[in-house]
């Protein structure tokens, strides 16, 4: 019996299939861990998620996210977070963020100050 495959080249090829064996499930800590990548350019700066990786552990992922992503733009500090310890409030749950909406004193468009910004800078232009 030869190997079927959705690419002609491989069924044309008549490879010889030697056994077939069942897909067994992945033995744990076969793979590397995925760790998520998050890196500030100039201190103060928000941290960016720049990319992800895989590791052995968090020491291996730290050191592969500084030669991975750190030369690539300037940067002060880098954070390597485990993915599955990132946790997330699903978009369907978006409820949970509602609250009264009379809180524009909070935000800067609550103050409506760019009619007298204008009426400052018409006032004390001199023209030519």
């Amino acid at each position: 019996m030869t190997i079927q495959s959705l690419d002609p080249r491989v069924t044309r090829a008549a490879i010889p299939q030697e056994n077939e064996t069942e897909m067994a499930p992945i033995p744990p800590l076969d793979q590397l861990e995925s760790y998520e990548v998050f890196h500030l350019e100039t201190r103060g700066d928000h941290p960016v998620h720049v990319g992800s990786l895989h590791a052995p552990n968090p020491e291996i992922a730290l050191l592969w996210a500084k030669e991975q992503y750190g030369r690539r733009s300037r940067t002060v500090s880098i954070w390597v977070v485990r993915t599955e310890d990132i946790s997330v409030i699903s978009v369907e749950d978006a409820d949970i963020f509602a609250t009264t909406p009379e809180k524009d004193y909070r935000e800067a468009k609550g103050y409506r100050v760019g009619g007298k910004i204008t009426a400052y800078k018409r006032q004390n232009t001199t023209e030519p």
